[in-house]
């Protein structure tokens, strides 16, 4: 366990401007669709963080060239791609707590076939990717399970497609279907390939991120509804050039949240009304409570209306994003519930037992159930220290009950192993100590 933490003193009020790192969702998806196409690809504005470094270096020990320019105004990643052909046969590949690394990676070894294992940290062989296998394994590939059946880790060996329909569960991960759709075309080399969602599709935003970026290279998926995707047979990815990472609409979470808490304006920069992230209905929900927003092309400001009004809705499509207004709810009217977030119990941690936990030690009511979560603020929050759980989004969450310090100046909240930001922002309390001045 790491003794490291990060003092935050009270602050009353914020304002400024953040630019935002690249998103995660958007990254690792771009970086595997680059080194399966045909041609070479250059990726401006990637994400550097831990997660995305789990992907560059599984990457290259595949055998995808990769090389990093910088620039004056950022980075560009040029991927060599392969055409669905990996140059290395056997590989042994750490993929840390990456879900968005290992869930599509695990398909596309699974169907390109070879001598392959994954594994990660821990916490990562208790993330559940047993749905994922099942469909595949239904269809013809060979992964097999070398510790608990239904999570990593994994070994994979060659298998045959055989299938022309997968089914899979929806109401898990929405990182199963993802991990499908990327593969289809390679499956479908010769017939149409159709995915059947059994049950509810939760975190659909986030199959509408990876719907958008495989067009982008070149591949048409058909589609009823959320129930079925059909790719047609004879679909090769191709390079588009060059392609541009988004900011991660759920790092703007936080910083809009800020805005919201504690005056505001701050505006983040690298999202906006045009984004293709599902994360930026974040925006929206701040504005159920009260909080004025406005959004441009490729940013989006929060200022406060003065105290936030309770909140009680639905955060299945924003299930990150959502852990922020868990926040927010400390300085709302009255008693806020979130609910349908069932998916927060097998993300790096169980997200609603953690915010459970920490929320009570700063004086909150809450109440947990399965799938909600209820949080009635205290009167006054109480300085405490927050454990993270070495989960980022718990510690970039829990700055924030470091704002709107009017009653309590001189207060200190302590954020331990702040380093677990790196999993996706590891400048995060640089950035936030800029805008709380």
């Amino acid at each position: 366990m790491t003794h490291e933490y990060i003092d935050l003193q009270t602050v009353g009020h914020v304002q400024g401007a953040v630019r935002l790192p690249g998103s995660k969702s958007i990254s690792n998806r771009i970086l595997l669709l680059s080194a399966l196409s045909q041609g070479d690809v250059a990726i401006v504005d990637l994400l550097a963080s831990d997660d995305t470094a789990v992907m560059l270096a599984a990457l290259r020990s595949l055998g995808v060239q990769w090389t990093e320019e910088k620039t004056a105004t950022g980075t560009i990643h040029h991927v060599k791609g392969v055409a669905g052909v990996l140059p290395n046969k056997s590989a042994d590949l750490f993929m840390g707590n990456a879900g968005t690394a290992i869930r599509p990676l695990t398909a596309a070894l699974a169907v390109i076939g070879g001598d392959y294992t994954l594994h990660g940290v821990p916490r990562m062989h208790e993330r559940p990717i047993g749905d994922l296998v099942d469909a595949l394994n239904a269809a013809g590939t060979n992964v097999e399970y070398t510790g608990n059946p239904g999570f990593p880790p994994l070994h994979i060996k060659q298998g045959k497609i055989h299938a022309q329909r997968l089914s899979v569960r929806g109401d898990v991960s929405s990182q199963f279907l993802t991990a499908l759709l990327m593969v289809a075309p390679l499956m479908a080399r010769e017939h149409a390939i159709t995915i059947d969602v059994i049950g509810e599709l939760i975190s659909k935003p986030y199959i509408e991120i990876t719907l958008n970026l495989i067009r982008r290279f070149g591949v048409t998926v058909g589609q009823n509804g959320w129930e079925s995707f059909t790719i047609e047979p004879g679909q090769v990815y191709q390079s588009p050039g060059t392609i541009h990472v988004e900011g991660d609409a759920s790092s703007a979470s936080y910083f809009l949240a800020a805005g919201a808490i504690a005056g505001g304006p701050v505006r983040v920069e690298g999202v906006g009304k045009d984004s293709i992230q599902g994360d930026v209905r974040f925006a929206a929900a701040l504005e159920q409570m009260g909080v004025q927003i406005t959004m441009g092309d490729n940013w989006i400001e929060a200022r406060s209306n003065g105290v936030l009004k309770a909140i009680d809705a639905d955060f299945n499509h924003i299930p990150d994003a959502a852990m922020t207004i868990a926040i927010a709810a400390l300085y709302a009217d009255g008693t806020s519930t979130l609910r349908n977030i069932a998916s927060w119990r097998v993300k790096e941690t169980d997200r609603i037992a953690a915010m459970a936990t920490e929320l009570r030690k700063v004086g909150a009511i809450v109440e947990e159930g399965a799938d909600y979560i209820k949080v009635t603020p205290p009167a006054v929050i109480t300085p405490a220290t927050i454990d993270t759980y070495d989960d980022h989004r718990m510690a970039m969450c829990f700055s924030l009950v470091s704002l709107d310090g009017a009653a309590r100046k001189g207060n200190v909240m302590r954020i331990n192993d702040p380093k677990c930001v790196g999993k996706t922002f590891p400048e995060y309390f640089a950035a936030f100590a800029a805008i709380a001045k």
